[in-house]
């Protein structure tokens, strides 16, 4: 035995025999307050005990009869495992026919020719032993049919009938268990195996029921080919009968295995330890059950009770032993031992009589910290007999705990289900027997709970991008935490692209493996939480790969494919590409696309085009990369299915036809050897077709055609294997020449001063000697008939598509000489030109005057200058001068209009009020009309201008060795006179230049002085005076009292006004507010007008842009005025 151990040792490592250890083996352990005693322990030496020898003979049967070979190993402890090998040590084969029994023994349920051989070996392996015992082999021969008749033909005479019947059918008969019915006992707990095997033929099916019941779930199992029913961890509720059924197409046979489950010992109530006080009662209660039910007995101190010491104070009645007035003298240790025929149990429980005054086990002032809402405990482990009772205190001088809020437990704990911050501070616990007392002061803090206020949250990021997950958490002061971060419940992988912040997790540079769940867990000494996120790595999808082709066909085939991994984005579509290696090898063209859920496709073909596929994978973060190649395939040769398109026959010059068309691409040509056929023949001639063949071009020219006729044209495409399908015609011309002659009977109709409309008899369609396409007008200003003075000559020309016989020429200057001839033009260019034709335009009204200044301003006068129109667009016969006074407040006074003659171009205003703004309002006419006005505004006197004082500044010199330089500014009145003082350093001296005496000076400052009274006396008279207007006039002010709208018969059209009218507005000046020609003035349309050299014209040759041509410019005249517009003014030039 181990020194200080209640362990045994048994070597027989260095000699002895096990058998000599063989028995039962109990443990006793004793002190002066009793004994205990261990379970009984048996040991028994392990056997391999070898087979015997016996004799076997050759096993045969014939061919479809059952067959059992025996294995019969020797009884060995533990036992051993059987298995039945071959010479070579390979397992021999087992199914539905061929099994293994429970026994070890090998069945057979029909035997087949091919069950002939003469090693069927058993073998026992006793693990315990490490050891493998064999029997001898086993030799079957199975007689087939035909040998079996062969062997009695040879044995009987001729004239005998022989003749063994064939391999019949046979119903099942079980082979084991044998009858009708058996039974089985086995123990609760352990493990329940059933086991039928039958022979027939066909082989037999096994199916397994429970009479009066089901299968017990979970824990039924099938082996051997359900030939084995299994159930695991068998109770009482097991027993019954079940029974197995064994079936084929002849019939069936069954067996009914009667279960009994017995059960050894097993606890119900074990008895324990008991701690009792000197005059206590107690009791000590041993309960079990079994099947049998099982025997109680009672030791005490490893003796049976009933010869053990007396002791009054017990008293043992069944499975309980009952103390009265207990003394210390009955402490022991007594034994219960329950036992049936299966086994037996066997406790120790220990009966201590102790009188000790309370302890308190729990250390004094020890902390307890929790989570606030969590529950809290406070220890109070005590010891005492009799036993203690336990009270809590909160506080120095509180009173005892009680209510619901608390809840007491058996060994002196307190709980707090709920724990409040309130809830901190001491508490004490109190222990009290008949023997004494004592208290221990415990310490509670309830801290704040730690919280993620900012969790992960999902995200879905491309390949290679950067994500950031935010855990952001709030702690109770006190506590300090840990972050710490996970990927799907793993520590992150050791990375420099993972950066762990103090409030999030950075990834940079994003990979698939990055794909997971991400966890942010904050630990403190109390509490945990945790949060996570899943983050998803999207990429463009691997490229699809496996592509095969097959159904290969002339016309098409079918093309599969594996995807590529998607990467965590659905494939939408897919693309398939082809490569023509024979004709443009390394091109890859779009072929066509399917969704991203079909894998296969059948792809139509061209003939004569050596194709290779691949596929590309589309998601919604983008293409993948192309997949590799498929195999070629080469199509067939064959006709041309289609023919050149875009056939075309225009000449270039006018004796010529140039035929083009585009060329069939490489895969059109469905074969080697692509050529053209061009057929032409002159239209509405009954000529024959001409042909040619000709290379892989796109363009033939014929020869000597006649100008400008048409031509049917067609273009046929063949190869070396025939020719495409008969083409249709197209419509061409030669080539086009000048026209012949120019449009006659030229007329002009002047409608208004800026517009006419010119006529014109269309030429013989035979003289255009090409496609018509319009008429170009050329008209030019000859003079103005105002000026009489000649400039240089710019022609404008307006075009008109198609057969038109008439336009409208726009923007004509007024009052002008004008000249015009008319072309027409085909493809080729311009025919000649019609004689020129001569007219003139009416007068019109002028434009503003090209400047209006107002000078010399005196107490009751000014003085206006202007210049003339710079468009007089007529005679003029008068200027219209208007004026009216302003006050301060805007407001007008009564309006005056003086007609100026043509040829003045100044003026002297007299008899005006002083101090006084005036707006004028000036125009000119001509016998049509007035022109655009210009406005100014003017004071009689420069009231609103304070007196200037004699300031200089900016005074600056520049020396040199005999002289200096001294310049200044100057601000203040007229005839001022200066003078310089200079010095040397370290001197002062002054000198005077032209001064003016003091007197003088004095004079000046008092004229001034008396006429800035005289004007503010005057300003608050008229002040006094003035009269208000009317609302409307303060909305009106500045306005242009007389607007009136263009005339009926005016005809004036702004738009197209020549050069000299696009000019800027002078300010004050405004446009016609009426810019539309009137219904009376015109009958023809915008339409009817054509474009200039970069115009357009609609499909039906009508004009849609305004003429182009080059404007010559004039000098402007005149200042503009130094005042802001008026509100109308400004209003006129918007409109």
């Amino acid at each position: 035995m181990k020194p200080n151990s209640g362990t045994l040792v048994i070597n027989i490592m260095n000699g002895g025999k096990a058998e000599a250890y063989e028995g039962v083996y109990q443990c006793t352990a004793r002190n002066e307050r009793g004994a205990a005693i261990s379970n009984n322990i048996v040991i028994r030496p392990s056997r391999s005990p070898l087979w015997t020898k016996e004799k076997l003979e050759p096993n045969q049967v014939r061919e479809g009869d059952s067959l059992v070979l025996h294995c019969r190993p020797p009884v060995g402890l533990p036992p051993p495992i059987i298995f039945w090998m071959d010479n070579a040590f390979q397992r021999l084969p087992q199914s539905e026919r061929v099994s293994q029994g429970l026994n070890g023994d090998l069945y057979f349920s029909n035997v087949q020719p091919e069950d002939t051989r003469e090693d069927y070996i058993c073998y026992a392996r006793f693990n315990h032993t490490q050891t493998i015992q064999q029997k001898q082999p086993i030799s079957v021969k199975v007689l087939s049919m035909d040998s079996l008749n062969d062997t009695i033909a040879a044995n009987l005479s001729d004239t005998d009938i022989y003749g063994a019947k064939p391999v019949t059918e046979r119903q099942p008969v079980l082979l084991t268990p044998t009858g009708s019915t058996s039974t089985k006992v086995e123990l609760r707990g352990n493990v329940l195996l059933l086991e039928c095997i039958a022979a027939g033929l066909p082989t037999p099916v096994i199916r397994w029921i429970k009479e009066g019941g089901e299968l017990p779930a979970n824990r039924t199992f099938f082996e051997n080919f359900k030939k084995t029913l299994k159930i695991i961890d068998v109770s009482e509720a097991d027993s019954g009968n079940y029974k197995c059924i064994a079936r084929n197409i002849l019939g069936s046979v069954h067996h009914v295995i009667s279960v009994t489950v017995k059960a050894a010992p097993y606890w119900i109530t074990a008895p324990k330890n008991l701690v009792l006080s000197p005059g206590e009662d107690g009791t000590l209660i041993c309960r079990a059950n079994g099947n049998p039910k099982p025997n109680i007995s009672w030791l005490a101190n490893g003796v049976p009770i009933a010869i053990a010491p007396e002791d009054p104070s017990r008293k043992v009645d069944g499975d309980t032993i009952i103390f009265s007035h207990v003394q210390e003298r009955s402490s022991a240790v007594y034994q219960c031992n329950a036992s049936n025929e299966y086994g037996y149990l066997l406790a120790n429980a220990f009966v201590n009589v102790l009188a000790e005054p309370p302890r308190i086990l729990t250390p004094p002032n020890k902390l307890y910290q929790v989570i606030a809402d969590s529950p809290a405990l406070l220890h109070c482990a005590y010891f005492g007999s009799p036993k203690p009772e336990i009270e809590w205190f909160k506080g120095v001088k509180g009173s005892i705990l009680r209510g619901n809020e608390y809840v007491f437990h058996d060994n002196g704990t307190l709980e707090i289900p709920v724990a409040q911050k309130d809830s901190s501070g001491t508490y004490t616990c109190v222990a009290r027997n008949e023997l004494g007392k004592t208290q221990n002061e415990v310490q509670l803090e309830v801290k704040d709970p730690t919280m993620i206020i900012k969790q992960p949250e999902y995200k879905v990021i491309q390949r290679y991008g950067q994500v950031s997950f935010e855990c952001i958490i709030k702690h109770d002061s006190t506590l300090l935490p840990t972050v710490i971060w996970l990927k799907d419940n793993d520590e992150l992988p050791d990375d420099e692209r993972f950066l762990i912040g103090k409030d999030n997790l950075t990834i940079m540079n994003v990979t698939d493996k990055d794909d997971g769940t991400y966890t942010c867990i904050v630990n403190t000494t109390l509490d945990s939480v945790s949060a996570s996120a899943v983050l998803t790595v999207v990429a463009r999808p691997n490229p699809p790969f496996d592509l095969e082709l097959t159904g290969q066909l002339e016309r098409s085939i079918e093309l599969s494919w594996i995807p590529g991994d998607e990467n965590n984005s659905p494939i939408t579509n897919f693309v398939i590409e082809y490569e023509d290696g024979l004709h443009e090898p390394g091109v890859w063209h779009y072929q066509t696309e399917v969704p991203g859920t079909q894998t296969t496709v059948q792809l139509k073909l061209s003939p004569y085009v050596n194709y290779s596929f691949r596929v590309i994978a589309v998601n919604e973060i983008g293409r993948s990369q192309p997949s590799e190649p498929s195999e070629q395939y080469l199509t067939k040769s064959a006709n041309p299915d289609e023919n050149p398109s875009n056939v075309q026959g225009i000449g270039s010059e006018p004796d010529n036809l140039v035929i083009t068309w585009e060329s069939l691409k490489g895969f059109q040509s469905n074969g080697p050897g692509l050529q053209y056929k061009v057929s032409w023949r002159q239209k509405d001639v009954d000529d024959e077709w001409t042909s040619v063949i000709v290379a892989n071009v796109s363009k033939y020219i014929v020869s000597g055609t006649p100008t400008f006729v048409p031509y049917e044209i067609k273009v046929q495409a063949l190869n070396d294997l025939g020719y495409a399908p008969e083409p249709s015609e197209v419509i061409g011309h030669s080539g086009e020449d000048l026209p012949m002659v120019a449009p006659g009977n030229v007329q002009v109709h002047v409608i208004n001063s800026t517009l006419a409309k010119v006529h014109w008899d269309p030429v013989p369609v035979k003289t255009v000697r090409g496609h018509l396409q319009g008429y170009k007008v050329y008209y030019w200003k000859v003079q103005s008939l105002s000026r009489r003075s000649r400039r240089h000559v710019e022609k404008k020309i307006l075009t008109f598509r198609g057969n038109k016989t008439f336009g409208m020429l726009p923007g004509l200057e007024p009052y002008s000489s004008y000249k015009l001839n008319v072309r027409v033009v085909n493809g080729k260019g311009e025919g000649p030109a019609s004689p020129d034709k001569v007219f003139k335009t009416p007068e019109g009204v002028p434009s503003s005057p090209s400047f209006l200044k107002i000078t010399n301003p005196t107490l009751d006068s000014l003085t206006l200058e202007w210049g003339s129109p710079t468009h007089p667009n007529g005679v003029l016969i008068s200027y219209i001068l208007k004026f009216q006074p302003i006050n301060n407040t805007h407001e007008l006074g009564p309006l005056v209009e003086i007609r100026i003659p043509a040829n003045e171009s100044s003026m002297i205003l007299k008899n005006l009020n002083y101090s006084t703004r005036y707006k004028f309002y000036f125009n000119a006419q001509t016998s049509v009309g007035s022109g655009s006005q210009i406005t100014e505004e003017a004071v009689t006197i420069m009231d609103e201008v304070q007196p200037l004082y004699p300031r200089i500044r900016n005074v600056t010199t520049a020396a040199a060795e005999t002289y200096a330089n001294i310049s200044w500014e100057y601000e203040g009145p007229d005839h001022a006179n200066f003078y310089v003082e200079y010095g040397v350093a370290g001197t002062m001296a002054s000198r005077q230049v032209d001064i003016a005496t003091q007197g003088w000076f004095i004079g000046l400052m008092c004229a001034v002085a008396l006429l800035i009274l005289i004007l503010l006396i005057v300003c608050f008279i008229r002040r006094n005076k003035g009269g208000k207007y009317p609302v409307k006039e303060k909305e009106d002010a500045h306005a242009d009292p007389e607007i009136q709208p263009m005339k009926e018969d005016d005809g004036t059209f702004g738009e197209y006004s020549d050069a000299e009218d696009h000019k800027p507005l002078k300010k004050g000046s405004r446009t016609p507010s009426d810019r539309t020609v009137k219904k009376e003035d015109s009958d023809d349309s915008l339409v009817d007008y054509g474009e200039g050299v970069n115009g357009q014209f609609n499909e039906d040759g009508s004009f849609i842009g305004q003429y182009s041509g080059k404007k010559e410019k004039e000098p402007a005249e005149g200042n503009e005025s130094s005042e802001a517009p008026s509100p109308v003014n400004a209003m006129n030039s918007f409109v």
